[in-house]
C-alpha cells in the first residue's frame, strides 16, 4: 500500500501519487506512459487520470508495482480483475512485478499442451485464482538469473516444469529443465528456446509460434528513442557477447513481438523487425 506520508513532492497536484520507496523500476512508466514520468531517480504521477479508463489504467500500474508505492488519496477501492492484462491473442501480462526482479515483467501464455509463464511474478492468491481458471501453468521459463522471483513458489502450486540456462542454474536451483549450449532447444510444440548470452551467460528468448519473442533483459523497445534497444548499462557478462548473440537472433528468428521483462514491448511488421534488430547489432558493434 502507497504512503500518503512519504509522497514525493514532484507528483502532479491530486489524488494519485507516488511515493518515495520507489525504486525506479519503471514498470509504471512502460505501462502507462500516458501518466507517469521519471525524474531521475524515480518515477512519479506526472498527469493525473481523467475519466474511468484512465483510472482503471492508473490502477494496473498501482497492481504492477513491486515496491506498492503508487496510490491515491481519497484512497477508493481497488478494482478486481486487473490482471492477467490481455496483451495479444494467448498473451497475458501478469502485472504484480517483484522487488526481487526489480519490477520485471512476466508473461501468461496460453497453450493447448499446457500454459506458459514467462519469468516469475510475486505469488499472490489476487494471481492464483484466474489461472487456475485459465488452465493453470505448465511450464515456466525463466529468461535468466534476475528475473526468477516467486518462481518456485508457482512451480509447487501448480507442478510446473522449470526451464532455465545451466549458466545461470544457480539462481533456481530447483529447476527440472536445464538448458545448455547455444543451440535453440524446442521445449514443447512452436515453443522454442534461443540462448543469448550477454546481459547473463545463461540468457535466453523464447519464441512462440514465430510471433512473440520473449526477451528478458536482453531486447527491448524504447519508448523515447522509438527503436529497439539493449541495456549495456546493465550488462553484466559480456556486451561483446551480447552483441554476438542478437547478431544470430537476427538470422535465425522470426518476430513480431518484442516482449521484455525491464523496457516497453512493441509490436512490429516482421520484415521490419528484422531489420531494426540488424540495425541495432550494427549500433551495438559500433560501440563494442
Amino acid at each position: 500500500m502507497a504512503r500518503i506520508d512519504q509522497r514525493d513532492a514532484r507528483n502532479a497536484d491530486g489524488a494519485w501519487f507516488v511515493d518515495t520507496r520507489c525504486i525506479d523500476c519503471g514498470t509504471c512508466r512502460e505501462l502507462v506512459p500516458e501518466l507517469f514520468a521519471d525524474v531521475g531517480d524515480q518515477s512519479v504521477v506526472a498527469v493525473q487520470p481523467a475519466g474511468p479508463e484512465a483510472e482503471r489504467r492508473a490502477w494496473l500500474a498501482a497492481e504492477a508495482c513491486p515496491t506498492q508505492s503508487i496510490g491515491r488519496s481519497p484512497r477508493t477501492p481497488r478494482p478486481s480483475g486487473l490482471y492477467p492484462l490481455a496483451v495479444d491473442g494467448p498473451v497475458f501480462d501478469l502485472g504484480h512485478t517483484s522487488e526481487a526482479s526489480f519490477g520485471a515483467t512476466s508473461y501468461l501464455v496460453l497453450r493447448p499442451d499446457g500454459n506458459l509463464m514467462v519469468d516469475a511474478p510475486r505469488f499472490t492468491r489476487s494471481l492464483t485464482r484466474p489461472l487456475d481458471a485459465m488452465g493453470g501453468v505448465t511450464h515456466i521459463l525463466l529468461t535468466h538469473r534476475d528475473d526468477v522471483a516467486d518462481a518456485r513458489r508457482w512451480a509447487e502450486h501448480y507442478g510446473a516444469r522449470v526451464w532455465i540456462h545451466h549458466a545461470d542454474r544457480r539462481a533456481a536451483p530447483f529447476a527440472t529443465d536445464v538448458l545448455h549450449g547455444r543451440e535453440p532447444v524446442a521445449i514443447t510444440a512452436g515453443v522454442v528456446a534461443i540462448p543469448v548470452p550477454g546481459h547473463t551467460e545463461g540468457s535466453v528468448v523464447f519464441a512462440v509460434d514465430d510471433t512473440w519473442l520473449f526477451t528478458g533483459d536482453s531486447l527491448a523497445w524504447s519508448l523515447r528513442a522509438q527503436d529497439l534497444v539493449a541495456f549495456r548499462g546493465a550488462c553484466w557478462y559480456s556486451w561483446e557477447e551480447q552483441t554476438r548473440s542478437l547478431g544470430r537472433l537476427a538470422e535465425t528468428a522470426n518476430f513480431s513481438w518484442v516482449l521484455p521483462g525491464h523496457g516497453a514491448r512493441v509490436r512490429l511488421d516482421p520484415e521490419h523487425a528484422h531489420r531494426r534488430l540488424l540495425a541495432l547489432v550494427g549500433r551495438m558493434r559500433a560501440v563494442a
